[in-house]
This record gives structure tokens, sequence and C-alpha cells, in this order.
């Protein structure tokens, strides 16, 4: 897997990722870039900074109030109950000790269910993929820890089940987060359509936290006709133009762009360049992401 960079445009002290999946040549769905995991044999030292994960096991929450996690070097699993967190969104935590700094970016993910929410965060995660479908009940969280030079970065994955008897615990995975994904499933059209409730219900908890419109199961969407891939690129391009919000098509089953979107995440937390080329093309798994 090939990484694409993000170049500190502020500070050297600010982390950096090297090289990120090359950039797409084609227009057909198979000949695009995936990015597989590496294999615990294989570190490819040479081709990107030295980067360990640590996965938190995921667990389903019935009820909200959990404070958000600051550390970055251990492995739990939490179920909470109580009053849901009422704080604003603050910048990416971070503490520092005599040998690294630590930053925690807390990433909300929203919308209807059976899109892939949990599919796209086990991905990113774990390094899997599994077929069978799980309904999220509530809150699901993971972590995933990656050390850049001598910075450990802890992305704070927090799931909420697409249900709207869940809604209520919305605040749980908005507050704090300083990137809320906003995801629809190209294959039913329905689903983004519903990003404007799912949207306007997230900004009345947190006003501050970075938009992103994610579109999953791109491999399906890959199959419609050039009509109706047109009529579903254009209307995403029109919802992430109205919330500001890089937009982004991707495959968790063919490990389409899953990487990229964290790195995006990274690089606007810390408002970073990043090198990552777009793609812009209908029909194409988009990723749209400067000057948004």
């Amino acid at each position: 897997m090939v990484y694409a960079g993000l170049d500190d445009q502020k500070t050297k002290n600010q982390p950096t990722l090297q090289n990120s999946e090359r950039s797409r040549q084609s227009h057909s769905f198979n000949e695009y870039d995936t990015e597989e995991p590496k294999s615990k044999g294989n570190e490819e030292a040479s081709r990107e900074p030295e980067q360990k994960t640590e996965i938190l096991t995921r667990s389903t929450m019935s009820h909200s109030n959990s404070a958000m996690p600051t550390g970055s070097s251990s492995s739990s699993s939490t179920t909470t109950t109580g009053g849901a967190p009422t704080s604003s969104n603050p910048p990416p935590s971070s503490n520092q000790s005599e040998d690294k700094n630590s930053v925690v970016i807390k990433v909300g993910m929203v919308g209807d269910s059976q899109i892939g929410k949990t599919s796209l965060m086990v991905k990113y995660v774990e390094g899997s993929f599994d077929e069978d479908y799980i309904q999220t009940l509530g809150v699901n969280f993971m972590e995933k820890t990656i050390s850049i030079r001598n910075t450990e970065i802890t992305f704070s994955i927090w799931d909420l089940g697409g249900q709207r008897e869940f809604v209520n615990m919305l605040p749980l995975v908005c507050n704090d987060a300083v990137a809320i994904l906003f995801m629809f499933d190209l294959s039913r059209k329905s689903t983004l359509n519903s990003i404007k409730e799912w949207y306007r219900q997230a900004r009345g908890f947190n006003k501050t936290a970075i938009p992103f419109l994610i579109g999953t199961k791109y491999d399906h969407f890959a199959a419609f006709s050039k009509d109706e891939q047109e009529e579903i690129t254009r209307q995403s391009r029109r919802f992430a133009k109205a919330m500001r919000a890089p937009l982004i098509f991707c495959s968790t089953s063919h490990s389409i762009n899953v990487q990229k979107i964290f790195k995006i995440v990274l690089s606007k937390a810390f408002d970073l360049k990043c090198t990552i080329p777009e793609i812009t093309g209908s029909g194409e798994p988009l990723l749209i992401y400067l000057d948004v």
C-alpha cells in the first residue's frame, strides 16, 4: 500500500503523514487501487513512518454519558449509563510525556441503519471486513493509535446506530468530536436524502466539528447505469457544497478510500497540507476535499 503525505504548513512539531495510495488513472472500478492492510510480517518501513495500531474492544452502549478517552497506549471496553455529556467541541486533545506527544481525535459517525458505518470503522481499525450484517444497538466505540515521528495520534471513533430510537444518544457521539462523518449508502438514494435531518440534529450538539459526507458501498454503485451514477453524484456534490464538507465515496469490501478518509480527517484537524490526489469524475470513487 502506497501512501500520500500530509505536509505541515505551520510548524515542524505537528504530525505529518508520508505517501498515500497512488492517484487513480482509470475510470474502471476494477482498476482502482485498494488499501489492503499490511501483514504483521511486513513493516514496510521504507514506505511510511513507523506506525502501530492499538485496538479497543468494541462495546455497545445502551445509554449515554462517557468521557472521551485521553490515553493512547491501553486497550479496554466501555459500557456506561447516565446523562449525555454537554460540553462544546474542543480542538484535538493532547498530552505530552517525557518522550512522546499524544493526541486524541474523536470522530463521530452518523447516518441511517445498514449503510456500513460499523463496517467502515472495523475496516479502518482492524483491517477486516465481515459481510454478515450485525445491527448496531446504541453506540459502538473503537480506537486506533498510530505513531508518527514523535507523536502518538489516537482516533477515537464513535458509531451511532441508525435506528431513530437511538437518536437520543446523538450527543454521546457528537459532543467533543473533532470531525463528524455523515454517511449514506450510494446504492440507496433515500439514505442520502436523510442526511439533511442527520446534519441538522448533529449540528445542534456540535457546531464546530469538521463535517464529512461519506458515500459507502461504491462497489454496488459502480454497477449502476451512467444516468443513475450521475444523478447520485450531482446530489451528493450539492449536499457536500451546502455542508462545506469533503465528499468521499468508499468501499469497505474492496478497500477503496478507507484509509484516505482518516488521513484527510487528520489533515483537516491540524490544518496540514494533504497531497492525496482528488478524484472528481462522475462514476468514480469521488475524493473531493480541497477548497471546502
